[in-house]
């Protein structure tokens, strides 16, 4: 068959094919790009960032566990899972590292002075 380029068009086809493929996965490649910078990496900082504060336990720290108790840290166990703390007078309870949500940070008084 005669083209007015000279191009059969079996060899046109198969050009454009390959671009069609690109044009299709290049949508895919967009959603798992926004995936990742607005869902997977933040969890990631998240969780790196919560690992570092379990290590970081001393004692007299106030913490909060995933159960929502207040406690006050009394006994950290080097190379153990647990840490002993006091969530009232004279009541000590074990408490694993993974389930410690948070540490409570004392707050400075705002108090202003007379003059």
């Amino acid at each position: 068959m005669w083209t007015p380029f000279g191009i059969s068009p079996a060899y046109a086809q198969d050009a454009a094919g390959g671009a069609g493929i690109v044009m299709q996965l290049l949508p895919l490649v967009l959603i798992f790009v926004v995936f990742y910078f607005l869902l997977i990496r933040p969890q990631q900082k998240k969780m790196k960032e919560h690992r570092e504060m379990l290590g970081q336990l001393k004692r007299n720290d106030r913490i909060v566990t995933a159960g929502g108790i207040v406690a006050t840290i009394t006994k950290v166990k080097e190379g153990s899972d647990e840490i002993e703390a006091e969530i009232a007078p004279n009541v000590r309870v074990t408490v694993v590292r993974g389930t410690i949500t948070s540490v409570i940070k004392p707050q400075a008084a705002n108090d202003e002075k007379s003059s």
